[in-house]
């Protein structure tokens, strides 16, 4: 199967599945909503976590080699810093509940309820359409390192399209439009990878720092968004189920991770 072929597969069905998977879950009675969600994000977590530690990072250490590690780590670095600006600029919050403090209006005002709204596909499309990038990246080194990279993406993209389709129903869409554009707003993915396919085949020798960046991606998701989310809850049966479900999501990706190397 074609490099290209793997890149639009994987982010296409990244799309569909967390947009399908959003809709389906908002069906459910919001108590057991509640309830599941928080698991889904400890165990995106853990994924993320692992993907970028376990998974990029070594692959970008390698393709450099030992001598130059030091440019690998600047380049994680760099990464972190461009997302969190990115994140300061565009009001770049990941949702992982039903009401997050960016995207959600405070008012009852019609017009702010619509800003809120655009405001979250535009967001999405722009976050999608990056995750897109980092999945080419993976699959131009190694299609199981792709397949690796999009299952992690997609760990965390479940999560977040959820609180995105509850905000754009918040903002008095139907539920088919509010469908349509959260899995229009995920396809953009692919238009990430298939520009990234093009510009990073023709520079592979930076192959190994756009898998930093796109491990900087991942640890920025994990450590700013996600961590501070788990801990608003202190209670040591959440506390101790979140560190469970971490370690599930990093025991995953080293299991994949395993069985590539292993193949």
């Amino acid at each position: 199967m074609h490099t290209l072929a793997w890149i639009l597969a994987a982010t296409a069905l990244g799309g569909i599945l967390s947009a399908a998977i959003a809709g389906l879950f908002l069906l459910l009675p919001t108590r057991v909503r509640a309830r599941v969600l928080p698991h889904l994000v400890s165990f995106a977590t853990g994924a993320l976590l692992g993907a970028a530690l376990l998974g990029l990072l070594p692959e970008a250490v390698e393709g450099v080699g030992l001598g130059r590690v030091q440019e690998i780590g600047l380049a994680l670095v760099a990464g972190i810093a461009v997302f969190f600006v990115l994140e300061k600029l565009l009001l770049w919050r990941h949702c992982h509940v039903e009401e997050c403090e960016t995207h959600t209006p405070t008012g009852h005002d019609h017009h702010r309820d619509r800003a809120a709204g655009t405001l979250v596909v535009f967001g999405d499309g722009v976050h999608n359409a990056l995750d897109g990038v980092l999945i080419a990246a993976a699959f131009l080194t190694d299609v199981r390192l792709g397949i690796v990279t999009a299952l992690a993406i997609m760990a965390h993209e479940i999560p977040q399209e959820i609180g995105s389709f509850a905000v754009l129903l918040h903002a008095g869409m139907s539920w088919r439009r509010a469908l349509i554009l959260n899995l229009a707003s995920s396809l953009t993915s692919m238009l990430g990878g298939f520009a990234a396919y093009y510009a990073l085949r023709q520079a592979l020798g930076l192959l190994p720092y756009a898998l930093s960046i796109a491990a900087a991606s991942l640890l920025y998701i994990a450590v700013a968004d996600l961590i501070p989310t788990l801990h608003r809850r202190t209670e040591v049966r959440h506390s101790a189920a979140q560190v469970v479900l971490i370690a599930a999501g990093i025991a995953l990706i080293a299991a994949m991770e395993n069985h590539v190397h292993g193949i």
